[in-house]
Parts: structure tokens; sequence; C-alpha cells
């Protein structure tokens, strides 16, 4: 069963609306993309894809990194700061894990609680992994091409 809210409706519409809207800016710009802001998109399926920046790119956008620990229960936790919702109809959460240096890959977890600043997901990926905390929507922009790219 799908559930629609307004506010969701709204959402979609105004982001497809910006994604035309940039679409055609791209479209007319006599200007060649800048090296720099270009990333690597290789796709691994099912809608995945790893997303790999250049060094200007990482810089600009400021990306930073932390981990996915366990509390002494055995409970895992991350930065709430790491965790995406996805705006469609499902409203899946995803992380995006390093899996090299400057690469990233989106990874579907359920939170089951959120506490201050830590959200405390019972799937996703283990203890131990680098996910990022800043530069999450940029990232995302980039694998689904929200620049028009």
């Amino acid at each position: 069963m799908m559930r629609h809210s307004k506010a969701g409706i709204v959402l979609l519409a105004a982001f497809v609306s910006l994604h035309l809207t940039i679409q055609q800016a791209v479209g007319d710009s006599p200007a060649p993309p800048k090296l720099e802001s270009q990333a690597t998109i290789k796709r691994l399926g099912f809608g995945i894809s790893e997303v790999t920046l250049l060094p200007k790119a990482a810089s600009r956008i400021d990306i930073q990194i932390s981990e996915t620990r366990e509390d002494p229960s055995g409970r895992k936790f991350t930065p709430y700061s790491s965790i995406m919702y996805d705006l469609d109809l499902d409203g899946d959460t995803w992380v995006y894990k390093l899996t090299a240096p400057l690469s990233f890959v989106r990874e579907q977890v359920e939170v089951e609680s959120v506490t201050r600043d830590y959200a405390y997901p019972t799937e996703g990926p283990p203890a131990g992994t680098q996910v990022v905390t800043v530069g999450v929507p940029e990232l995302y922009g980039t694998e689904v091409s929200v620049n028009g790219e």
C-alpha cells in the first residue's frame, strides 16, 4: 500500500521542477563542465551506483566520514547526519559507505530509533563501517544525476 503525503508530493513536484530547470540550464550552457566537479559513476545494479569523486570535488562539498559503532549492549549506532531519507513513495533510509578512497556506495538501513545525534539501525552496514556524515545530499544528487550530467 502506498502512502502519499501533501508535503511529500509538494517536495517531489519542486524537485522535478528544479531538475528540469537545471537540465535546461546545463543543456544551454556553452561552457564545458569543469573537470574537478565531475565524478565517476559506476552502475552496480538494482538502482545503486558507486560514486567516486575527484579530490577537488570532495573538498568542495566538504565530505566528512564517521564510523558505525556498537554500544556496550551490542546495538549498532551511527551519526544521525549519515542517514538519508528517500523522497520517493517508499520512504526508504540509506547511508553512504566508504568503499575506497573517495568512493562511496549507498546502502539501505532500517532505523529502529533516533536519540539525540545518533540513529540506531537494525539493518545496514556492520559496526566499523565508514559512513559519510557531511555531503550526503550531494552524493545522492551525483548518483542519480540531479545535476543533469
